[in-house]
C-alpha cells in the first residue's frame, strides 16, 4: 500500500529585490511512492531540494504545479529543531500534550512512554538548554509522536550529530520502523544510508533521478554518483 504518492510535483520560488523579480527552481516534475511499514530515504546532495520536498508535504509551502496524497497521521522531525530552552523534557512534552487537548490523566502516561522510547527518562527533569545535540534530536523526535502518528518524516535527523548520536537516532529509527512507524527521511549520509534502509530514491539539482531499490552495503555510493553523473 502506497502512504505518500508524489506526482510531477513542482516548486519554483519567487524573489523580489528592488524592482526586479527573480525566479529559481526548488524541484522540478518530481514523483516517487513510499510503501506503507518501510524506511524510505530520498537521497540527495545539499541544496538538491530534499528539504524543499519535505516542506511541501507538510503543507508549509505549497507547489507550483503537481500532486501529492499523504494517507496518514504525520508527525515531523525538522533538520534544525524548535525547543523550548527553559523547559525541562518532561514540561515540554505536557506543553505539547495539552495543546494537542489530551486529558490530564492520560498525560503522564504519554510522556513516560514516549521518554522511554525515545531513552530520556534519565532526564526528563533536566532543562533543554542543558541537552546534548544528540538528546534534543531524540526529544524532539519524541514530541513527533505526541499523536501517535503513522507516518515519521525527518530531514536531514542525523544533522549536528557526532557518531554516537548518529547511532542513538539510528537505532531510535529502526525501533520505530519495527514497531509499525513509516518512515520517509532526507540524508546525504551514503554509509548511514545503506545502514538503515532497503530503497532509496536519489534526488540531483531539484530532479528525481530514480530508485535504487535494492540497497547493498559499500554499493550505493557508486550507484548514486553514477545516477547524477559524478
Amino acid at each position: 500500500m502506497t502512504v505518500i504518492q508524489v506526482k510531477n510535483l513542482t516548486k519554483i520560488y519567487k524573489r523580489n529585490h528592488l524592482f526586479k523579480t527573480y525566479y529559481f527552481t526548488g524541484i522540478k516534475d518530481v514523483s516517487f511512492e513510499v510503501k506503507k511499514g518501510e524506511i524510505f530515504v530520498l537521497l540527495g546532495l545539499n541544496g538538491s531540494g530534499k528539504t524543499t520536498t519535505v516542506k511541501l508535504l507538510l503543507n508549509l509551502i505549497f507547489p507550483t504545479s503537481g500532486e501529492f496524497k499523504v494517507l496518514g497521521k504525520v508527525g515531523f522531525l525538522p533538520e534544525i529543531p524548535y525547543f523550548f530552552p527553559y523547559l525541562t523534557a518532561e514540561e515540554m512534552l505536557d506543553y505539547l500534550l495539552r495543546i494537542s487537548k489530551v486529558e490530564k490523566n492520560r498525560r503522564k502516561e504519554r510522556i513516560d512512554y514516549i521518554l522511554s522510547l525515545v531513552g530520556l527518562e534519565e532526564a526528563r527533569k533536566k532543562l533543554l538548554k542543558e541537552f546534548s545535540k544528540g538528546m534534543l534530536k531524540r526529544i524532539c523526535l519524541g514530541s513527533s509522536l505526541i499523536d501517535d502518528p503513522e507516518i515519521l518524516i525527518l530531514d536531514e535527523p542525523y544533522s549536528g550529530l557526532d557518531p554516537v548520536g548518529i547511532r542513538e537516532m539510528r537505532n531510535l529509527i529502526l525501533s520505530l520502523n519495527e514497531n509499525g512507524k513509516t518512515i520517509f527521511m532526507t540524508s546525504h549520509i551514503i554509509g548511514e544510508v545503506e545502514k538503515i534502509a532497503k530503497r532509496c530514491g536519489v534526488l540531483h539539482k531539484g530532479e528525481f533521478k530514480g530508485y535504487i531499490d535494492k540497497i547493498e552495503t559499500g554499493k550505493l555510493e557508486d550507484e548514486f554518483l553514477g545516477m547524477i553523473n559524478e
